[in-house]
């Protein structure tokens, strides 16, 4: 397990024998997109957050290729949706406290039923519907105020991406307890059916993105083309080994 440092932020390159070690650990996990990446210099709050964060996955497979194709350096893809895979089995095992952070009441339904079909008692399923926020200036005391009392050992955040790694720093930062803040955006819904239907070899072969244009081309068509903007920034940043 090796560290590689981009624009701030220590990315951690994993292999599938990590997980274990690495999930043990309480703290900030992040998986930045493609698209979000290359919107770090222009947005600080999301930069700040992922330079902040305790674990930062190689979610983007372009972002994997890139390193690869300009720096030579070769690490693996380890996306929210193998994360999540990987982490069904591990709650399997130990059936804990887990606090679902999701955008809509359809999604947390489903969100819900997912976790409670792993062994988990309703009790042990906390849910709250994400207002709007606002990226440049993000507070939600209400939502602080809950996770406080409730003190949950997991916290899934699973909104859209750009918003929950500044959330997920927010509450790192603001939380009067220790725990595990896992962003994996809509991650969860590969496995609950609301999103578009991915499996091992899709993401082993990075052609996520290719699904998700395919059953929806409105939303992400434009989101993945922007991704095209981590060319510069790689080439003509330092990428450092730890």
């Amino acid at each position: 397990m090796r560290k590689i440092i981009f624009l701030g932020i220590k990315f951690i390159d994993i292999s599938d024998n990590d997980f274990e070690q690495i999930i043990n650990n309480n703290g900030l996990f992040l998986f930045p997109s493609g698209p979000g990446l290359s919107t770090i210099l222009s947005q600080k709050e999301y930069h700040r957050s992922l330079k902040k964060a305790d674990f930062v996955f190689f979610d983007s497979g372009f972002f994997v290729l890139l390193l690869y194709i300009f720096k030579k350096i070769k690490v693996n893809k380890f996306s929210g949706y193998k994360f999540i895979n990987k982490f069904k089995s591990y709650l399997k095992r130990n059936p804990t406290s887990i606090f679902l952070i999701d955008p809509n009441l359809k999604l947390s339904k489903n969100n819900r039923i997912l976790i409670k079909n792993l062994g988990f008692k309703n009790q042990s399923i906390s849910n709250y519907i994400a207002p709007i926020y606002n990226p440049q200036n993000l507070k939600d005391e209400h939502l602080l105020k809950i996770i406080n009392i409730k003190k949950p050992k997991i916290i899934l955040v699973n909104i859209g991406g750009g918003t929950q790694e500044i959330l997920g720093y927010y509450l790192k930062k603001k939380l009067n307890f220790k725990t595990k803040i896992i962003c994996t955006g809509a991650a969860i819904s590969f496995f609950t059916g609301d999103q578009a239907p991915n499996n091992i070899y899709i993401d082993k072969f990075y052609l996520g993105w290719m699904l998700r244009i395919f059953f929806n081309p409105l939303v992400f068509f434009k989101r993945y083309l922007l991704a095209f903007r981590l060319f510069p920034l790689v080439l003509f940043n330092k990428v450092k080994l730890k």
